[in-house]
């Protein structure tokens, strides 16, 4: 058996803020040079250092934090409002992907709105959407992004503003979410927890469906017939 490879704990966090039009995200562009996610949308985010460790007094939750709100000022020049920084999730890397991380999924209001900088290195573009219209956009082929972003993405999809959101997800315990990758015929997809192949990595076992399936380049999230021990990650 090939050697597991060992969890770097990294964190993201999606940026929020209301407009008239509706609750609005910033999406960030990787360079498609990147050996990781090169050229998907992903949310600003990064791995955890030494420092964040320190800063959190080796809290493994507060040194996510105090890393998400300093890879957000350094990729785009935003900051998160902490007092309202929500966990709404944590992905670990599947066991077979040559490297692994394990990543808390933050959601805040911006504290300002002050103009979007991005170095044009590891980040190449960048755009306030809709929640709405990013999902339309993935859906329609026009933005990449892995399945967690997705996913995330969708979770928000039923919020009209940020005190909602706030309020909507704040009570909620962040799921812990570690994907199985598998292959059914020309389909990609990633299983979870409460799908009838999770367990034994066959994604034609019959029965519930918890999974992401990808359809010309773009995600579905399926949750169908799954028991209630496991939630939906799309709430609303």
């Amino acid at each position: 058996m090939s050697e597991v490879k060992s969890l770097r704990p990294a964190s993201t966090v999606v940026l929020l803020r209301d407009t008239e039009g509706g609750l609005e995200t910033l999406m960030l562009k990787r360079n498609k040079a990147l050996m990781f996610a090169g050229g998907l949308w992903v949310f600003p985010g990064g791995a955890i250092d030494q420092a964040d460790i320190d800063a959190g007094q080796g809290d493994p939750d507060a040194a996510a934090r105090i890393a998400a709100a300093r890879e957000a000022q350094e990729e785009c020049g935003l900051t998160p409002d902490l007092n309202n920084m929500i966990q709404l999730s944590q992905w670990t890397t599947p066991t077979a992907e040559p490297k692994r991380f394990q990543t808390w999924i933050f959601a805040a209001p911006i504290a300002h709105d002050h103009a979007v900088t991005i170095d044009g290195g590891e980040i190449h573009d960048h755009e306030w959407m809709r929640v709405a219209d990013v999902v339309k956009a993935h859906k329609s082929g026009e933005m990449g992004m892995m399945p967690p972003t997705y996913i995330t993405l969708c979770s928000l999809l039923g919020y009209q503003n940020t005190a909602e959101m706030i309020e909507g997800e704040r009570p909620v315990a962040p799921p812990e979410v570690l994907p199985i990758f598998a292959k059914e015929g020309d389909s990609v997809l990633v299983m979870f927890k409460g799908d009838a192949g999770y367990e034994n990595g066959e994604s034609t076992t019959p029965g519930a469906r918890h999974r992401a399936v990808m359809h010309d380049g773009s995600w579905e999230y399926l949750y169908e017939g799954v028991s209630e021990a496991q939630p939906s990650f799309v709430q609303r």
